[in-house]
């Protein structure tokens, strides 16, 4: 394996963020990656598609980008086939690769950037799923220990965004494969976001995985940046929770404040309206605003972007402004999806 020094790492995230690491190597294995563990003495960090990450400064240490790839079928019985994927494969390839072969699950996930590693570690989730419907097990190594653990659906304790490999196990593992559980007879999802009225632009008439996958794409670019051409990390920010008596209390001021139920106690809030609503004067939106290369992104006010030269304090910066705009109007703390480093 080739350890390489003061290495660039603007290809290795998608926010295009001009950073470098002390050290950076590649692996393609386990065992790769328990031989270099071995020597390991500065701070590590493993990197998978670099989509979900902002780096302000450069990394004083070593960064291990895991290509581990393959897509396996290990198991099936009557109604599911197991699949196993290792954790430097793309995402979206992995779904393809499923409605290719008619394997229900994923297809609300379609074009979700990054790779199948990270996918439990923050349970990705999209238009009604999330990765927690198709999980079966993964494995990873403990970086400290150098041992292999296997992880169950109970183990990985997902919740919104959330999984133990976020806080309570943050930095200690790597993930080196992940085997999802996929559908044979498809339980369709569409009640979620615009998916009906794309439908109705595709003039779609029969429902399948296919065509699910293909309105969530023309969805999801219609109002998403591709980070190839504008450097983003997707969402920014999680939507906020509420408590049933806090949204009514919200709405004797917001009377038109969009909500979705997650129980019978609890409501979810969009985030990207809460932008929308705020902005850095009064009668002024932060969707479409932009300050120097760092801006919000005119679609979608949940997307933060570098348009080309921003530093990452600069993008870390407005989400802050963003924060404190949307805490004073509703009282509401956003909570940031992307690591910060």
């Amino acid at each position: 394996m080739q350890i390489h020094q003061n290495f660039p790492l603007k290809a290795y995230n998608t926010f295009g963020i001009d950073a470098y690491s002390k050290y950076f190597a590649e692996f393609e294995s386990s065992d790769d990656l328990q031989e270099v563990l071995s020597g390991v003495q500065n701070p590590l960090l493993i990197l998978g598609g670099g989509s979900n990450i902002l780096f302000t400064r450069n990394f004083d240490g070593l960064i291990l980008k895991n290509e581990i790839k393959g897509i396996k079928t290990i198991h099936e019985d009557d109604d599911h086939v197991y699949v196993k994927v290792g954790a430097g494969e793309n995402w979206h390839r992995f779904v393809l690769h499923c409605l290719d072969r008619n394997l229900a699950g994923v297809e609300n996930l379609s074009l979700i950037p990054g790779n199948v590693g990270a996918s439990p570690m923050q349970n990705i989730g999209a238009y009604g799923v999330e990765i927690k419907d198709v999980f079966y097990s993964l494995e990873a190594l403990h970086l400290k220990q150098n041992k292999l653990v296997n992880f169950t659906l109970n183990d990985c304790e997902f919740g919104y965004r959330e999984s133990v490999f976020k806080k309570k196990y943050k930095n200690q593992f790597a993930i080196l494969n992940v085997t999802f559980r996929l559908n044979k007879t498809p339980t369709f999802n569409i009640t979620y976001g615009a998916i009906k009225e794309e439908f109705e632009k595709m003039n779609i008439s029969k429902l399948s995985i296919q065509a699910i996958s293909r309105a969530i794409i023309n969805i999801r670019q219609s109002k998403l940046p591709d980070p190839a051409l504008v450097g983003n990390a997707g969402s920014f920010f999680k939507n906020p929770q509420v408590t049933n008596s806090e949204l009514t209390k919200l709405q004797l001021t917001f009377t038109v404040i969009p909500h979705f139920k997650v129980d019978d106690e609890a409501f979810k809030i969009p985030a990207g309206w809460l932008i929308e609503q705020c902005g850095p004067e009064n009668g002024t939106s932060w969707k479409g605003y932009r300050k120097g290369d760092a801006g919000c992104y005119e679609k979608q006010a949940l997307v933060l972007v570098n348009y080309g030269n921003a530093n990452g304090n600069e993008i870390y910066s407005l989400g802050e402004e963003i924060k404190i705009s949307v805490k004073e109007k509703f009282g509401i703390e956003l909570e940031r999806e992307v690591n910060i480093l």
